[in-house]
């Protein structure tokens, strides 16, 4: 009997996330422990289904990581204004509207995260080429063999999978790895206590 369509994906999802070297990702949530303990701006982007993942997480650290903390993170999503990436897209090109962007906003010691499938969008490029520039800690999620991106950044949280549909599952899920670290892991004081 031929396994169902849903089956043979849920087969795909599991493989791809075993794929995930989860040291890397203790890696990440030491770096950005060390960047809300130092009081550093974080920065995510991507495109499509990863400007999304990065919105997603960005909502879920600035609340279910952040709420009721004595330690708060200070992130935000370049995806999220969509004026601004208009702006640049219409008037200058869009490789440039993560990049513009943290020129605006990012300093040293900050830590800009890129997400990208491909791992070779060339607005994810230039915002990783800069944010390395400046001595920002980088951190990419990559998918397929991590692109130009997976060697740009200094850690690559990478999905080795060529479906893409599954590359951002597995995105997600490490995010959620991340984010889920910070609510479950290091749980806040007892209010009044």
């Amino acid at each position: 009997m031929t396994a169902s369509f849903p089956e043979l994906y849920k087969a795909g999802i599991l493989k791809a996330i075993e794929t995930v070297e989860l040291e890397k990702v203790g890696q990440a949530i030491d770096i950005l422990t060390q960047a809300r303990d130092r009081g550093r701006r974080i920065f995510v982007c991507g495109n499509g289904g990863s400007a999304s993942t990065a919105s997603h997480f960005v909502c879920d650290m600035v609340k279910g990581a952040s709420f009721q903390r004595d330690k708060r993170f200070r992130i935000m999503a370049l995806t999220d204004s969509l004026p601004t990436i208009t702006a640049y897209a219409n008037d200058v090109g869009y490789d440039c509207v993560f990049v513009e962007q943290l020129k605006n906003f990012a300093e040293p010691g900050d830590v800009v995260m890129a997400i990208s499938g491909s791992g070779n969008s060339p607005n994810v490029l230039q915002a990783v080429e800069y944010a390395n520039s400046i001595g920002c800690r980088t951190i990419a999620l990559s998918g397929r063999d991590g692109g130009k991106l997976g060697a740009m950044a200094q850690l690559n949280l990478q999905a080795l999978d060529p479906h893409m549909g599954r590359i951002e599952d597995v995105h997600m899920i490490v995010m959620h790895m991340i984010c889920y670290y910070f609510m479950d892991a290091e749980k806040p004081a007892a209010v009044g206590a």
